[in-house]
C-alpha cells in the first residue's frame, strides 16, 4: 500500500491523508499545474495558506484536476496577523472566494504570533487567538470547514 493511500483519523472522525502536497514557494501562476500534477500522481491532500499568496491557483487546480472534490483534503491557514474575530472570519470567506470552493476540509491558525513578532516577542496573543478560534468554530458550524485547528510548535490541534 502506497503512503499516498494511508490516512490518519482526526478527533472528529475525518480522515487526513498522511502525505500532502505543500504549496509554499509555488507561485500562484504555477499552483494549478502543480496541484493537477500532484493529484495525477495520487496525492489527495493539498495544503496552502493565506500567507503563501497562491490560494487562487491552488483552488483552480483543485477544481480542474479531474478528481471529485469530496475525495480531496484541501487545507488553508488563517494568516498569523488575523487576531480579531472580524479579520479572521473575513479572511476565511475570502479564502473560499479566492479558491472558488464552497468549503475547505481543514483550516488552522497559522501561527500564535504575527510573523513579524515570531520569536521576537513574549506576547503570545492569547485573546487574539481565542477570538480567531471562535471565528473558526463559527465557520465550522456553518459547514464551511470540516476540521479546525491551530499550529503550535509543529503540532496540529483539531476539532
Amino acid at each position: 500500500m502506497s503512503v499516498l493511500s494511508k490516512n490518519y483519523t482526526l478527533n472528529n472522525g475525518v480522515e487526513i491523508p498522511k502525505l500532502g502536497l505543500g504549496t509554499w514557494f509555488i507561485d500562484d501562476a504555477d499552483a494549478a499545474d502543480a496541484v493537477r500534477a500532484a493529484v495525477a500522481t495520487g496525492y489527495r491532500h493539498i495544503d496552502t495558506a493565506q500567507a503563501y499568496g497562491n490560494e487562487r491557483g491552488v483552488g483552480e487546480g483543485v477544481r480542474t484536476c479531474g478528481v471529485p472534490r469530496e475525495q480531496l483534503f484541501v487545507v488553508s491557514k488563517v494568516a498569523a496577523e488575523h487576531k480579531t474575530y472580524e479579520s479572521a472570519a473575513k479572511s476565511i470567506d475570502e479564502t473560499l472566494e479566492k479558491m472558488g470552493l464552497d468549503y475547505l476540509v481543514m483550516m488552522i491558525i497559522h501561527s500564535p504570533q504575527p510573523w513579524v513578532e515570531v520569536n521576537q516577542s513574549e506576547n503570545r496573543y492569547v485573546e487574539g487567538n481565542r477570538v480567531a478560534w471562535k471565528a473558526l468554530e463559527d465557520e465550522y458550524e456553518a459547514g464551511k470547514l470540516k476540521v479546525i485547528g491551530g499550529a503550535v510548535a509543529s503540532t496540529i490541534f483539531n476539532r
